[in-house]
């Protein structure tokens, strides 16, 4: 989900359906929680009666209901998956504890750049039983994992006093929004959240949207929290 629309859906306080996925709210948040910036802004594209993207025959997905898509996939992309998402990260050990202790992820593999001072972490939702024990090899397995994070480390930046951190795409210029992980139980995965300190930008229960919650990591890049038992029933109207 774009970060930008979502956030309108999510905590608009407009009556109007029609532009519930454009609305910035205004809406108070609770203390305890970090308010992402400007929030109380609506989108200059936004019109004060905009209507939903009209569709013609078959579903939504169908290429004559989305322009620009391709009905042929290209042969020759044959293979290709998406394999990571690369954050900019203020302090390695830090993250790890996140990412690893929080978060349930594996650290699959690690490689040090000393000529230009960087070091990259690779970490999923994989067994590593099956990774090779072979350093080369396992760069190669591990880039053959879908659906990894890749967190780059600048070395210096964790000690730097005048370091403020990295953009995370939600506030201006907005750009980059989210990544997305599923998990079994939403509320129950929150509870824990909660427990262990993690700062929450929306729990399951605010806003419009409910069932679906947006957690911050420790440089403040957002997570969205879903379980596939909601997720369904959550965006029905939009489906």
């Amino acid at each position: 989900m774009a970060a930008a629309s979502l956030r309108a859906a999510l905590h608009s306080s407009s009556p109007s359906p029609a532009c519930a996925l454009r609305r910035i709210s205004s809406a108070p948040r609770a203390p305890r929680f970090s308010q992402p910036k400007r929030f109380d802004r609506v989108r200059r594209f936004c019109p004060a009666a905009a209507a939903p993207m009209s569709t013609s025959s078959g579903t939504k997905e169908a290429p004559a209901n989305n322009p620009g898509l391709q009905a042929e996939i290209d042969p020759a992309t044959k293979g290709y998956f998406m394999q990571q998402t690369m954050f900019r990260v203020k302090d390695p050990k830090v993250s790890l504890d996140f990412y690893s202790r929080v978060m349930g992820m594996s650290l699959l593999k690690r490689l040090d750049f000393a000529e230009m001072k960087f070091s990259l972490y690779f970490l999923g939702y994989e067994d590593l039983s099956a990774a090779p024990a072979d350093p080369v090899q396992r760069t190669g397995w591990t880039f053959g994992q879908k659906a990894t994070i890749e967190l780059t480390h600048n070395w210096g930046t964790e000690t730097d006093p005048e370091f403020r951190g990295y953009h995370n795409g939600n506030s201006d210029p907005r750009g980059f929004g989210h990544i997305g992980v599923t998990v079994d139980d939403v509320y129950k995965a929150c509870e824990r959240f909660e427990r262990l300190g993690v700062e929450f930008v929306k729990k399951p229960d605010d806003g419009k949207m409910k069932g679906i919650a947006f957690i911050k990591d420790p440089d403040g890049y957002w997570i969205e929290i879903f379980d596939l038992n909601r997720i369904g029933e959550v965006t029905a109207t939009a489906s």
